[in-house]
This record gives C-alpha cells, structure tokens and sequence, in this order.
C-alpha cells in the first residue's frame, strides 16, 4: 500500500476537532447535542433523535439494552463524518451520540446531529448518518418485553428487516 493510501485510509477514521462523538451510559441531551453542533456558519441544524419506544411488532417492550464494540463503533462514526465531508462539502459539524446500558420507553438511545450552511444538505447528511449508524455500526440491542422475555439483535438487522427499530 503506497503512503498516499495509508495516509488517507488513517485520515478517514481521525475524527476533526469540531465534530464529537461518545458512546456512554450517560443521559442523551439534545441541548448539549445542539450545543455542540452548532456553528455561526450554520443555516441549519438538522437533529435526529432515536427513542426507545414502547412495542415492537405489536409486542410491548418495556425497556431496550444497548451494547456496543466501542472502539469500532466510534470508528465507525469517524468514517460517516468523513463520508459526509467528503459527500457534502459544506458541512461544519457532525454530532452522533449513542448510549449504551438499560434504557427505559421514552429515553433517547441515539442522537444524530449536521450543522451546514444549508438546510437540504443538512437533512440528506443527517439521514445518511443514522443509516449508516444503523446499518455499520456494532451495536447491539436487547429488547425486554413486557411478559417478561427478552432478545438480543443487531441495529443493522433492524434497517435489514425493514422494521427500523
């Protein structure tokens, strides 16, 4: 592999000092998010936050556990900020948060956030972020059902499905 390709392979996954990126067990807070996000650049601030809601396939769910390979994962997360600065050029900052631990119904899991000087280029980075996320990212979910069973799955098994969990 030549020394060009190391270095843009190694620059891919570096994450730049104005996005952020955690994998916590901490609470998700969109004020922080925003916060983080935001740029006097920006025209837009476009947020996607992901809930833990309360069935699936009609099934009640009482609570979600998250875990996460979270060294890949984060990994993961600095290749879509790349893949976005490289796709939309005008991006000024990429967000994404994910929690990990018992979440009950109601708590935010995941919050995604672009801020861009355009409002249409924010919305497509911001969906191209969570679907990546979902589809690339190692992190795995338990469900645990109100009659008391429960069932790890893989996030990425959820775009698969087409249930979008």
């Amino acid at each position: 592999m030549n020394s060009m390709m190391t270095n843009t392979l190694a620059t891919a996954i570096k994450p730049k000092a104005e996005d952020s990126f955690a994998i916590t067990f901490a609470p998700l807070s969109l004020e922080e998010i925003y916060a983080k996000t935001n740029d006097p650049a920006n025209g837009a601030v476009v947020v996607m936050s992901g809930m833990v809601r309360n069935q699936t396939d009609g099934q009640p769910v009482v609570s979600l556990e998250y875990q996460a390979y979270e060294t890949m994962a984060l990994r993961v997360f600095y290749q879509i900020a790349a893949d976005i600065r490289s796709s939309w050029s005008d991006v000024n900052r990429v967000v994404i948060y994910h929690r990990i631990g018992r979440l009950s119904v109601g708590e935010i899991s995941v919050l995604v956030a672009v801020g861009c000087p355009h409002r249409s280029e924010a919305f497509a980075a911001c969906r191209y972020a969570i679907d990546t996320l979902k589809h690339n990212a190692p992190i795995w979910k338990k469900e645990h059902w109100a009659d008391g069973s429960s069932s790890w799955v893989s996030i990425g098994a959820c775009e698969q499905s087409g249930e979008g969990c």
